[in-house]
C-alpha cells in the first residue's frame, strides 16, 4: 500500500475532523474562570498600591502541589508557540483551522484560571513565577516531531497526560477551591484527547502502517510539553515521589488505554514496517514495565524508611 502523503493525510481526515469538532461543540460546556477563583482571599501585594509583599508563610499548599502547579501554569504559559506548531502542521482553513482556533480558545483559560487561583491565595511567590514565565516564554516551544501522524499520536498522549497531572495535583493540594479549579481545567482536557485520539485511530484505517510506526516513535521519546523549564528534573522528581504524576502512572494511565483503544496489538492489516513497528513497541512497553515497578519499589521503601525514623 502506498504511503500518503502530508496533504493527502490531511484531506482524508478533514471529514473525520468536521465529525469530531461537531461533537466536541455539543459535549464542550461553557465554563468562566473567574467563577472558581476565591477572590475574596486576595489582598494587595506591595508596589504601587503599598501592600504585602509575597513571604513563606504566606503558601498553604504542601509543596509537591505548589510545584506541580507551577509546572502545569508555565506549561500552559507556551500556548503562543503551541498554537504555533498546531497551526502550521494542520493549516488554518476549513474544519482543521476552526479547530485549531477553538482548542487554543478553550487551552488559553487554564493559564488564566491557573494564575489567577496561584495569585489570589499567595500560593507561590509572584516575582517568581512571573521570573520563571518570562524564561520558559523566552524559549518557546517546538514540535519534536514532523507531520501530521506523529503530530496527532503526541497531542493524544500528551492531553491525556496533562489531565491525569492537573487532577492528580488538585487532590495532593488540600484546597476544595484548587481541586475543583483543575477538576475543571481536566475535563477540558478529555475532550481534547477524545478529540485527537479518534482522529488517530480514524488514521490507522487510513494508512495503518504510518500510524503505527507515528505512535511507536512518540511512545518512545514523549516527553512533556514542559521539560524545557528551568529546574524540570528537580520538579519533576517532587511530582513523582508525592505521586501526582511518575512513570507507573504514564503507562498504566496514559499509555495503556489509548493503546488499547486503538486496538494496536490485534490490529490487522499492517505490512512488514508497520509489524515491526509493532514489535519495537512492544519491546519498549515491556522495559518501561520494569523501570516503571522498579521506581514504585524504591519510592515505597523511602517512605517506610521516613515513617520508621518519624
Amino acid at each position: 500500500m502506498r504511503e500518503l502523503s502530508q496533504t493527502e493525510l490531511l484531506h482524508e481526515l478533514e471529514p473525520v475532523v468536521a465529525g469530531e469538532l461537531d461533537r466536541h461543540l455539543r459535549t464542550a460546556k461553557e465554563w468562566f474562570p473567574h467563577e472558581y477563583i476565591p477572590w475574596s482571599q486576595g489582598r494587595d501585594y506591595d508596589g504601587i498600591f503599598g501592600g504585602e509583599a509575597w513571604s513563606e508563610s504566606d503558601a498553604k499548599l504542601p509543596e509537591e502541589a505548589r510545584v506541580s502547579l507551577i509546572v502545569n501554569l508555565l506549561t500552559e504559559d507556551n500556548l503562543p508557540s503551541y498554537h504555533h506548531e498546531i497551526a502550521t502542521t494542520f493549516g488554518r482553513d476549513g474544519a482543521w483551522g476552526t479547530w485549531v482556533h477553538r482548542w487554543t480558545a478553550e487551552e488559553d483559560r487554564h493559564g488564566t484560571a491557573l494564575r489567577d487561583y496561584l495569585t489570589v491565595t499567595r500560593a507561590v511567590d509572584p516575582v517568581a513565577l512571573e521570573r520563571a514565565r518570562m524564561v520558559h516564554m523566552g524559549e518557546g516551544f517546538t514540535n519534536s516531531y514532523d507531520g501530521v501522524l506523529h503530530s496527532l499520536a503526541y497531542v493524544s498522549f500528551q492531553e491525556l497526560a496533562t489531565r491525569i497531572s492537573h487532577r492528580n495535583t488538585g487532590r495532593a493540594s488540600g484546597d476544595p477551591n484548587c481541586e475543583r479549579l483543575l477538576a475543571k481545567i481536566a475535563a477540558d482536557e478529555n475532550l481534547h484527547m477524545l478529540f485527537y485520539r479518534n482522529l488517530l485511530d480514524a488514521a490507522f484505517k487510513i494508512d495503518p502502517d504510518q500510524t503505527m510506526r507515528a505512535v511507536t516513535d512518540v511512545v518512545t521519546t514523549f516527553q512533556m510539553p514542559g521539560t524545557g523549564i528551568e529546574g524540570f528534573t528537580r520538579k519533576a522528581m517532587i511530582i513523582a515521589n508525592a505521586g501526582i504524576y511518575d512513570l507507573r502512572l504514564h503507562l498504566d494511565d496514559v499509555l495503556m488505554p489509548v493503546l488499547r483503544q486503538w486496538d494496536v496489538f490485534d490490529l490487522d492489516g499492517l505490512g512488514p514496517e508497520g509489524e515491526k513497528a509493532r514489535e519495537e513497541l512492544a519491546e519498549f512497553l515491556s522495559r518501561t514495565e520494569v523501570t516503571a515497578s522498579r521506581f514504585v519499589e524504591r519510592r515505597e521503601a523511602r517512605r517506610a524508611a521516613q515513617a520508621a525514623r518519624a
